[in-house]
């Protein structure tokens, strides 16, 4: 397995202080956010993020991202688009990018199950894959669909009943530890091999549920919140050991977003980490 960080969990850094410091801390690669994101004072995961290049200009800036990311000695996990299905002009563009720079995958988002009737989302994201792997096969590069809460596609069983029958060498599956503990958790081994060849990617991020209030009549309210990989819900130990027994040997991408540590030393531990639970 190789391992990288998708650079939404490091706001801190500017894209070159990312790479030079994921490079020197052992990490293989970089999964690069890239999307437009309103400006901060103060940088934070999904606005202000300083390690995230915009897709307003991205194409000229696709040699600055070559040299940063290469010159470091990162490769590329992927590319961490933003672009939902059916915004076909960006996802176009995410295509041509992750092609240039020979980044193999890219993210393409879910629609959002607040946004409309899921049978109506459904369908349309089915016609808005379909053109996309067309896309993605004659420029040589594979859509990713991220197993992700609040979206049509919050678990295995739900992501397969969307690309089943789609060619696994244009899509694929982000199988996400952290997300699942919102939403969508199924049997690890079960889900692996329910996606077959369309598991090609993972996410690791740990998440843990708090109970925020008590209601007179005993009625207990939980909220999930970001934790670290040691203290959230999901075992990350026993979810790479079964990743390893079902023959995946792919990228393993964190990101944390748990605060507790400063973010060199979270990064850096966090690798340590991974490693010794294989």
């Amino acid at each position: 397995m190789k391992f990288s960080v998708f650079t939404a969990s490091t706001p801190d850094w500017t894209p070159q202080e990312a790479a030079k410091e994921l490079a020197a801390q052992g990490w293989d690669g970089v999964e690069w956010r890239i999307t437009d994101q309103e400006a901060t004072d103060v940088p934070g995961f999904w606005a202000g993020n300083r390690a995230t290049w915009p897709l307003t200009g991205l194409e000229e800036r696709l040699p600055e991202i070559d040299a940063v990311t290469r010159g470091a000695g990162l490769q590329y996990s992927g590319l961490g688009g933003y672009a939902r299905s059916f915004e076909r002009t960006d996802v176009a563009r995410l295509l041509a990018a992750t092609a240039t720079l020979g980044a193999g995958r890219v993210r393409v988002t879910m629609p959002l199950l607040k946004t409309g009737d899921y049978r109506d989302l459904f369908a349309g994201a089915r016609k808005d894959l379909e053109w996309a792997t067309a896309e993605a096969a004659r420029l040589g590069v594979t859509v990713m669909v991220e197993l992700h809460h609040e979206t049509i596609t919050s678990s295995a069983s739900a992501a397969l009943r969307l690309i089943d029958g789609l060619d696994p060498a244009t899509i694929g599956v982000i199988h996400d530890l952290g997300n699942l503990i919102y939403e969508g958790h199924e049997d690890h081994r079960a889900a692996f091999q329910l996606l077959g060849p369309y598991l090609q990617h993972v996410h690791v991020k740990n998440v843990a549920w708090h109970a925020v209030s008590t209601a007179a009549d005993g009625t207990v309210t939980w909220k999930a919140d970001w934790a670290t990989l040691r203290e959230g819900q999901a075992d990350v130990g026993a979810y790479l050991r079964t990743l390893r027994e079902h023959g995946y040997d792919g990228w393993i991408t964190l990101e944390d977003f748990s605060t507790a540590a400063p973010l060199p030393e979270r990064t850096r531990d966090n690798l340590a980490y991974l490693k010794s639970l294989l």
